[in-house]
């Protein structure tokens, strides 16, 4: 007798916000055979990926690797630039602006944390307010997220950093765009950003290990006098080495190969092609979330997020048993709700390697997990979606044909 097998067929559609999907053609990049990290073959490779990270990061200065998850640059920008005992200012955005707070405190800094409701970015006019009325100029640096993996919220970086700039005030910006970066249209160097942390498992298509600083001129002059231990994480060290395309330690080799692959992959679809993308997919979410009759988590629509959307549930349902039936019925993940939001909402991810079928797919399942669970809802969220992303198709058709 035949024993009829419980594995799904075709593949576990995996729209959590990162890790995002791997395309094949960089999991083929990765397969590639180990190499000497200190023969010329990986000068070459080294060289090109730093090279062309600074294209993503768009800036013309340093991009420092590590082989870490982003809660290792997270500590890197900190030990570089900072001494125990620095005041710095961060902002409450949601769950990951708090665990960066934390490394932060645990590193020996003082933080004030300016409390949020998790349903908007910062407040560029408090940023001012706070700097302007801080005249010892105590605050060593402002830290914010960009990109709110936990909320679907961004913050408008370049309104932070003109803040600054009207209190006249030396602190370094610090931003983590860990889950924007590839995804959303980021700027280093035209916002002025002394320290970007980013990693490598979101808009870059890459499995977890990489994690990125990206450096400013002010932030290496603060790493020469910053009092911090450092060893693992110092930038001195890299920097010396990456000028040859080495690393002082042993690297990452074959994510390097996939991250070479995924840098071909962006420039030749062009950055603002692949933010565009990620616009397209993220207001066909939001137009299908508006017919299902769900409230966006993101209040400010200039604050929506493009690389994933988060969606709260009616009252009295229960986000994470709707997440594991879609999962059981439909084998697709989707975000769980994080910390005060927790059973509250859930996430749809719509970053990376993604294109307007997968988002078709991805809300159908959605729209048929809210069935499944007797979650309140409207029908015709996908279609309303289908309608936007077949519209934004014929527009570029049509003027192809003129």
């Amino acid at each position: 007798m035949i024993k009829l097998s419980n594995a799904p067929s075709g593949r576990h559609f995996l729209q959590i916000p990162g890790p995002t999907n791997v395309p094949d053609r960089i999991l083929r990049a990765i397969d590639n055979p180990t190499i000497d990290h200190r023969g010329p073959e990986f000068g070459v490779l080294g060289r090109k990926v730093l090279s062309g990270l600074q294209g993503i990061f768009q800036t013309k200065h340093p991009v420092i690797i590590y082989p870490a998850s982003g809660t290792g640059a997270w500590e890197a920008a900190i030990v570089n630039t900072m001494s125990p005992g620095d005041k710095v200012l961060m902002f409450e955005t949601g769950h990951f602006a708090t665990l960066w707070r934390k490394i932060a405190e645990r590193m020996g800094l003082v933080v004030e944390f300016v409390p949020g409701d998790w349903r908007h970015g910062v407040d560029s006019a408090v940023v001012e307010e706070k700097l302007v009325a801080d005249k010892s100029h105590a605050f060593k640096a402002v830290m914010v997220v960009h990109n709110e993996t936990s909320t679907g919220c961004t913050t408008r970086v370049g309104e932070v950093r003109k803040a600054m700039d009207r209190a006249k005030h030396p602190a370094l910006l610090m931003v983590d765009t860990i889950s924007g970066l590839g995804s959303i249209d980021y700027r280093h160097d035209e916002w002025g950003v002394d320290v970007t942390v980013a990693g490598s498992q979101k808009g870059m298509m890459l499995p977890p290990g990489l994690s990125f600083n990206a450096l400013s001129p002010k932030s290496l002059a603060a790493s020469k006098t910053a009092k911090m231990p450092r060893a693992f994480w110092s930038w001195d060290e890299m920097l010396a080495s990456n000028a040859t395309g080495y690393f002082p330690y042993t690297p990452a080799t074959n994510l390097l190969y996939g991250l070479s692959e995924a840098i071909d992959m962006m420039n030749e679809e062009g950055l603002a092609n692949v933010f565009a993308r990620h616009d397209r997919h993220a207001e066909a979410t939001r137009r299908a979330a508006r017919v299902w009759g769900l409230e966006i988590l993101c209040l400010e629509p200039k604050e929506y997020s493009s690389a994933l959307t988060a969606l709260l549930m009616p009252e009295g349902h229960d986000a994470d048993r709707f997440r594991k039936l879609t999962l059981e019925a439909f084998d697709m993940s989707l975000g769980a709700g994080l910390a005060k939001v927790a059973g509250k909402v859930f996430r749809i991810g719509h970053l990376g390697s993604f294109n307007d079928l997968t988002l078709m797919g991805t809300l159908a399942g959605v729209e048929m997990g809210l069935e499944l669970a007797g979650v309140p809802h409207r029908k015709g969220g996908v279609a309303a979606a289908m309608a936007y992303l077949a519209d934004c198709a014929a527009k570029p058709a049509a003027k192809a044909a003129q």
